[in-house]
């Protein structure tokens, strides 16, 4: 049986000194794994929470919120995260009596606290007169005061401020009863891409020698005698502002690269300071959408948390990051930190209204797929600011609003929910695809498929192949790219234009235990610089495929097809057309097109498992046909066990109880009924009677299912 050897992998990374030399770390995540794994954590109570802004509104209206809050199962409050002028007004003026008054009354009450840090919001006399403080964008825009994110964590001063006031805060609220962990900063990056401020530029510069070492290390990298771009001294290289044309792309995705590692190790600098006084978990409110490195963020984090804002029709996203931040931190739970009880909105925007029911049905959602906390953007309606329009549990003029029954449904929910949640496991799955910081980076600097209709982002391809896997009815999550693929026995890595020696030394010896790697489209074609491989058409991960590319080629507006184990389907995107060498086996023919006759799915054996090598992404009427034969036919063959026949809408989570069995929660995520298919002698766990062979989900429905099969 042919195999791929770690020796044949080294040899290949020797031909080229700059792979030899700049190789990826094996995981940025490691520390915060390696942290949770030496803790285990086992979820005591589900979290049902809400952002409180008591530097907002009268002292007086503490109590009542107390006591509403109290019926409405809300049992935690997340705050402080924009009170900076409140707790330091003047630069040294501390004050933290108004959140110690609120903590006592929160902890009488039996109401935790999440304390943010309030770096997201800093004061105007930190920036006033000041511009050089401030974030300023790629074509010299200095952001003002008056929203938020506008200054420079680059900037000493900046910094320097940041870290007095979380020390001062957590010296002060650190030990304090209420208080059960911290966040972060608030959706670091939500608003901003590359800081271009002098500061920001001279630490580039610092980061380039640190990872480059010499000069000329970085103008072999980069190849920058192309358009005279050669560099005497590392104080010559540009930060890509704006030129008449466009940039080296090693020199534009590094920079991005170098921006979102500084944000990651600025949120670990934060960790540390809050560390002289408490020892309690520390989180962070992340999003894909942010401009970090999120999975060097994890290092700073004890457990991960996200924020969405879906309408009802977008629930699917739910998934995908619940999915991927479950996984960011193995053994820790996560928690949606904010969404809406209504709807989002802000100053000249805001998205339809929940569906009855949609918000009970998404906690639901979040508690099952291994969430440990729920929680509202926001209490009372802002009546001043940049969010007017965004829906909360009371209005402005502090009266229910449209969702405060929905927020009623979410705590009837957790209640029927936590008794199985809390004695049962979810169970690990067996199936995941590759989330990449690097390429991330990358499809932003070169986006190599622009066809309509085609995910613009690199988050929205991810999401798009998870979403293949959903539908398929897989049980699944996203894993970052330098995660443990333990567990697994399919993995499915699309759009990863660098594939590093660490990244393929783990990929192997998952194959060789008996998985199954899908490399898909794009994956292959570009080196660690943002450089076009030259020992190979898909660098390193070639010869492991047992391919030869022949050519790399845009396959978009050509009409191109291709016939994959029996499936036709359009093809599109950028193609590798290869041959097949030795021991790899053809599963998909380019048969119409310019390259047509040439492979763009092989599969080859190693060890126990094997390589498929996807070469272009189907497109078209048929395309979801091909993808799911591909993901259907792998899965099997890899052993996946947990897969469900169901239909649009319905999501089952699998769980273990404490006796071993199986158990489903079943989930209706659309406003229609829907038929679910159960597994003979199902018990219905809150009836205790026997469900039949199919049951009748209602809108937004949910189903606790004891199969009485062994997990």
């Amino acid at each position: 049986m042919p195999s791929f050897s770690r020796r044949d992998l080294f040899c290949l990374a020797g031909k080229s000194a700059v792979l030899g030399t700049f190789m990826a770390p094996l995981s940025h995540n490691a520390l915060a794994a390696a942290a949770a794994v030496s803790r285990p954590y086992k979820i005591n109570k589900l979290i049902h929470g809400v952002a409180y802004y008591p530097e907002l509104w009268p002292d007086a209206d503490v109590d009542a919120d107390i006591a509403e809050m109290q019926s409405l199962g809300i049992n935690l409050v997340r705050m402080a995260e924009f009170a900076w002028s409140t707790m330091e007004t003047t630069p040294g003026d501390y004050d933290f009596r108004l959140f110690k008054t609120v903590m006592d009354k929160m902890h009488a009450a039996g109401i935790d606290v999440v304390l943010c840090t309030p770096t997201a919001t800093p004061p105007a006399w930190l920036t006033h007169n000041h511009p050089e403080r401030c974030h300023r964008n790629a074509k010299g825009t200095v952001m003002s005061h008056g929203a938020r994110q506008h200054a420079s964590y680059e900037h000493p001063a900046v910094r320097e401020a940041c870290f007095s006031i979380i020390r001062r805060m957590s010296h002060e609220l650190g030990r304090h009863p209420a208080l059960i962990g911290w966040q972060l900063d608030n959706e670091m990056k939500a608003h901003l891409a590359e800081d271009f401020s002098d500061a920001a530029i001279a630490n580039w510069r610092k980061w380039l020698q640190q990872r480059f070492g010499t000069i000329e290390a970085l103008n072999e990298a980069w190849g920058t005698h192309i358009w005279s771009q050669h560099y005497n001294n590392f104080d010559q290289v540009p930060a890509p502002v704006t030129t008449p044309f466009l940039h080296n792309a090693s020199l534009i995705t590094a920079y991005k690269l170098f921006c979102r590692e500084n944000v990651a190790d600025f949120m670990l600098a934060q960790r540390n300071v809050i560390r002289e006084f408490s020892d309690l978990p520390i989180t962070h409110n992340d999003n894909p959408a942010f401009n970090i490195h999120h999975e060097r963020s994890m290092q700073a984090l004890d457990f991960a948390a996200y924020d969405a804002y879906p309408t009802a029709e977008q629930w699917s996203t739910l998934v995908f990051r619940s999915d991927l931040y479950r996984a960011a931190i193995p053994g820790r739970p996560f928690w949606l930190m904010e969404t809406s009880v209504a709807h989002n909105g802000w100053l000249g925007n805001h998205q339809p209204i929940h569906p009855e029911g949609f918000l009970a049905a998404e906690a639901s959602l979040i508690y099952a797929l291994g969430g440990e906390g729920f929680c509202y953007w926001l209490w009372r309606q802002q009546r001043s600011g940049a969010e007017l329009p965004h829906s909360a549990v009371k209005s402005a003029w502090n009266a229910p609003s449209i969702g405060y029954h929905e927020v009623k449904k979410v705590s009837e929910a957790k209640q029927q929910l936590e008794p199985t949640l809390l004695s049962s496991t979810l169970i690990t799955p067996e199936v995941a695809v590759t989330y990449s910081d690097h390429a991330r980076a990358m499809f932003e600097t070169e986006p190599l498929d622009k066809r309509a209709g085609f995910p613009n982002r690199y988050r929205g391809i991810i999401e798009m192949w998870h979403k293949q896997l959903l539908d398929a009815g897989l049980h699944r999550e996203a894993r970052f790219e330098g995660a443990s693929l333990d567990g697994l026995k399919l993995l499915i890595t699309p759009a990863m234009p660098y594939v590093s020696e660490a990244f393929l030394i783990r990929a192997e010896a998952f194959m060789q235990r008996g998985g199954i790697w899908i490399a898909g489209p794009v994956t292959g074609t570009r080196g660690k610089e943002h450089t076009v491989p030259v020992e190979a058409g898909l660098g390193l991960l070639e010869k492991m495929a047992g391919v030869s590319t022949q050519y790399v080629l845009p396959l978009t507006d050509t009409k191109a097809q291709g016939e994959l184990l029996g499936v036709e389907s359009e093809l599109s995107g950028w193609c590798a057309a290869v041959k097949a060498k030795a021991g790899t086996s053809i599963v998909g023919t380019i048969t119409k097109g310019r390259a047509t006759g040439l492979a763009f799915a092989t599969e080859r054996p190693i060890g126990k498992g094997k390589l498929v090598m996807l070469g272009a992404q189907p497109h078209g009427d048929n395309s979801d046909a091909m993808l799911n034969r591909l993901i259907r036919h792998y899965a099997q063959q890899a052993g996946v066990k947990m897969r469900f026949d169901v239909p649009e809408g319905i999501v089952i989570v699998p769980r273990k109880s404490s006796q071993g069995k199986l158990l489903w929660i079943v989930l209706n995520m659309l406003n229609e009924s829907k038929t679910v298919s159960l597994p003979g002698g199902a018990t219905d766990m809150l009836s205790g009677q026997t469900l039949g062979p199919s049951t009748l989900l209602s809108p937004y429905a949910r189903l606790i299912v004891n199969t009485n099969q062994e997990a």
